[in-house]
């Protein structure tokens, strides 16, 4: 647990500044932050009320606390209230603030205590683990790395676009593309060939969240290739124990946070096996409209358009989360030593290039409806003028008869 003790900028100079033992404790944990707040704030033994104090710009709420309590406390995911990131060469920074905003109490309209803003940051480094103890949570880097019993290393790390190296930096703009490889480092091993079985994309690093979206299916079918993305596996391998492909960066509609994990499950065969319908590395091919393996026979891609591969009609995510969790978690079998669920991330995005694009332009189409939609008005306006002055000249033009009295 680390504690914070950030100033508190008030609207009055003169108000009194916070005491000296900590009246504001942070803890930044693995996906949370959490506040305690002394109900003395200021130090002057004038207690707050938990209904002044809010979180963020969106105002989130405390929990619940009763009058005997001394302290307030915020327990809040990382990028909801408002909260916001940036990225640094070696570290990401969420930065918020507490908002004591006092209200008058019943029918009074006095206020005894200033409005206050204590600003809140918590750093976590990119280069490095912590522990969760620590001042700094453990969060997923970019590249996770499992062990097995049989002394296999799998990895799953962002490339740069050439493959050269790891990428640096995790931010992406929304349309790039996401290089991404796989690889296991056998040791002593014999010679194995890897596959990504399944890959599926959460807000956080939990592969059983909601919402999700799944980018790798049916044993090896890369499925997000079949939308509007151009995600696809990487032909040839540089090396059967790697694999690479590419993902069309996304983010989850009706969700305003900016970043997404992807969890892969990376299995290996022995290189000298011929791929088949249950370890293969598919990728469809808009062009031809057709699913082609990265090595091994045509036809076991086929089950990729049935989503049939292995079991009738199971996706992997779906026979994945049937399996008791203690058996996943479980490496003392032999059999598990030849997988892995690593996760990657996040990925985080810095905006919506397309977007704001769309913002400040108009379709061909979209104009020529408009000018079409002018123009018809236009010749409507007129022919109602021409038809009124056709009217005016045609009675201005007849003989006017007026009734005249005869006279006596």
């Amino acid at each position: 647990m680390g504690l914070c003790y950030p100033p508190t900028t008030t609207e009055d100079k003169t108000h009194p500044s916070l005491p000296s033992s900590p009246s504001v404790v942070v803890e930044c944990r693995h996906a949370w932050l959490v506040v305690n707040v002394s109900k003395n704030l200021f130090g002057t033994g004038r207690l707050v009320r938990p209904a002044d104090l809010t979180l963020g710009p969106e105002n989130c709420e405390p929990l619940i606390s009763g009058d005997s309590d001394d302290m307030v406390r915020f327990e809040v995911e990382l990028h909801k209230c408002g909260n916001s990131v940036q990225v640094t060469e070696d570290a990401l920074v969420y930065s918020t603030f507490l908002l004591h905003n006092p209200r008058p109490v019943g029918n009074l309209s006095i206020l005894r205590t200033n409005r206050a803003e204590v600003p809140i940051e918590c750093r976590y480094p990119r280069h490095s683990n912590v522990s969760s103890e620590a001042i700094l949570p453990t969060w997923v880097p970019f590249r996770t790395t499992m062990l097995s019993e049989e002394k296999l290393a799998f990895s799953l790390r962002l490339m740069e676009e050439d493959w050269g190296s790891e990428k640096q930096s995790p931010t992406f703009q929304l349309g790039d593309l996401a290089h991404l490889q796989a690889e296991v480092h056998t040791g002593r091993h014999i010679p194995l060939r890897l596959f990504v079985d399944y890959c599926v994309a959460t807000l956080t690093p939990d592969q059983n969240a909601s919402p999700h979206h799944t980018i790798v299916d049916f044993h090896g079918c890369l499925v997000d290739g079949l939308s509007d993305a151009s995600s696809a596996f990487k032909a040839p391998r540089p090396r059967p124990e790697t694999l690479q492909f590419t993902v069309d960066t996304f983010h989850f509609a009706n969700d305003p946070r900016n970043m997404i994990y992807i969890t892969c499950h990376l299995k290996v065969t022995p290189a000298s096996r011929v791929p088949d319908q249950l370890n293969k590395a598919c990728s469809f091919i808009k062009s031809s409209n057709r699913w082609f393996p990265v090595e091994g026979p045509a036809d076991i891609c086929n089950c990729c358009n049935k989503g049939s591969c292995g079991l009738p009609g199971r996706s992997w995510r779906l026979s994945h989360l049937d399996r008791p969790r203690h058996k996943m978690a479980s490496r003392n079998r032999r059999h598990v030593t030849e997988e892995a669920d690593i996760t990657v991330g996040p990925l985080i995005f810095l905006g919506k290039a397309a977007d704001r694009g769309v913002e400040g332009s108009t379709s061909p189409h979209t104009s020529v409806m408009v000018g079409i939609g002018l123009a018809t008005v236009l010749s409507l306006t007129l022919a109602t003028i021409v038809l009124g002055l056709a009217r005016r000249h045609h009675t201005a033009s007849r003989p006017m008869i007026c009734p005249v009295s005869a006279s006596q």
